[in-house]
């Protein structure tokens, strides 16, 4: 905004309540982020209520709403409105504009058109730094360079790699870190202990509440291990595993063939029961846990930069979408993975797991699709 108003303030109208509306959609655009964040949105909702269409933005709008009227906060409904709107841009949700102008100062915390906003910028750098991990992408040269045109935020065509590296660096994250096996294992089990708690504690039920849904945080793992009731055996006992370091056993993974992806439906943990052939060991469903990543550019399978406008130079008006082939022959030609990987909730029950999903794949493809086979070791441990 500092960039935008120095170079083109004048000529765009900003003024000090379009600073200060942005600077609250980036404060308060996370704020309706559950436990564990995405886990609580992304896995653990869906389990227990199924095609629930809740959202962390959407439940930033209502907390924001929840504390001006609690706090009798003196702001006008139209500047609460907007901050509202900047939060959810990027959501399925995601409504009509306030204002009939300046369409572009919602590009800035949730960009819904493209994906380039500073929340990307803000923890892809930090997450990045935090966990030992080298980033060649440099946020600042973007925000130097870019230039408000027809009301929508542009950039140098001589950006166009810098901007694809913002997406890739994203997406390497996803895979070295946010989706990583032991990772992945430790949230599938944070979700069963969550939904063995569920009943009793009705976790599911504060999410409808903003009045309820702020005292829920990460603080509900010690509130469930601290609880004297036999109601919540089960959980406590999950957790204790998590504690000990006891996981769910990582069997295998395999990557989607490029050509199934179109098609391509989640594996489930009855697929690799019912591929299961003779076996000593009788496997159950609750015995089994299937993860699908999912891993892209943030636009599924379509490239994120063909939606991004771009300019020749500062003295040119005019605004052009790039494509791939006239940049580099080296980008992906497609832009989304599909990863599917499967645990056994018993390290007993490993090998029975491991040949099953063989067997899925090779009625499913006609071959066997993972990389490697499951390590003897890993295989003997559960004899």
């Amino acid at each position: 905004m500092n960039n935008l108003k120095t170079y083109q303030g004048e000529e765009l109208g900003i003024d000090c309540i379009d600073m200060q509306t942005v600077k609250l959609a980036g404060l308060l655009h996370d704020i309706g982020h559950g436990p564990f964040s995405h886990l609580f949105e992304h896995e653990f909702l869906p389990r227990v209520d199924p095609g629930s269409t809740w959202s962390h933005e959407n439940m930033s709008a209502l907390l924001l709403d929840s504390i001006v009227d609690k706090h009798a906060i003196d702001i006008e409904d139209d500047y609460l409105k907007m901050v509202k709107e900047m939060i959810i841009a990027s959501s399925k949700s995601a409504t009509m504009k306030s204002a009939k102008d300046k369409h572009f100062l919602y590009d800035i915390v949730a960009n819904g058109r493209n994906g380039i906003d500073v929340d990307k910028f803000d923890y892809i750098d930090r997450d990045c730094r935090a966990c030992g991990l080298g980033s060649n992408f440099q946020y600042w040269r973007l925000m130097e360079g870019m230039r408000v045109m027809g009301d929508e935020i542009c950039y140098p065509a001589k950006d166009y790699l810098s901007i694809h590296k913002l997406f890739s660096t994203r997406a390497d994250l996803h895979r070295t870190v946010y989706t990583h096996a032991k990772v992945k294992a430790v949230e599938l089990m944070l979700v069963d202990a969550l939904i063995e708690a569920n009943d009793y504690l009705g976790i599911s039920w504060h999410a409808n509440d903003p009045e309820d849904f702020w005292k829920l945080d990460d603080t509900i793992i010690k509130s469930i291990e601290t609880a004297p009731n036999n109601e919540l055996k089960k959980a406590k006992e999950i957790i204790q595993r998590i504690r000990r370091r006891e996981l769910y056993k990582f069997c295998n993974q395999y990557s989607v063939p490029k050509d199934k992806l179109e098609h391509f439906k989640n594996i489930t943990s009855q697929d690799i029961v019912c591929s299961q052939k003779s076996s000593g060991v009788l496997l159950k469903e609750e015995d089994v846990v299937v993860s699908n990543v999912k891993i892209d550019l943030t636009r599924g399978k379509d490239n994120p930069l063909e939606s991004i406008k771009f300019f020749k130079d500062f003295g040119c008006d005019e605004k052009f979408p790039i494509t791939d082939d006239r940049v580099s022959h080296l980008l992906p030609a497609y832009n989304e993975d599909r990863i599917v990987r499967v645990y056994a909730k018993k390290p007993e029950l490993v090998e029975a797991v491991s040949e099953a999903f063989e067997n899925l794949q090779l009625r499913m493809y006609g071959e066997k699709t993972q990389v490697h086979d499951t390590p003897k070791k890993k295989r003997m441990r559960s004899l």
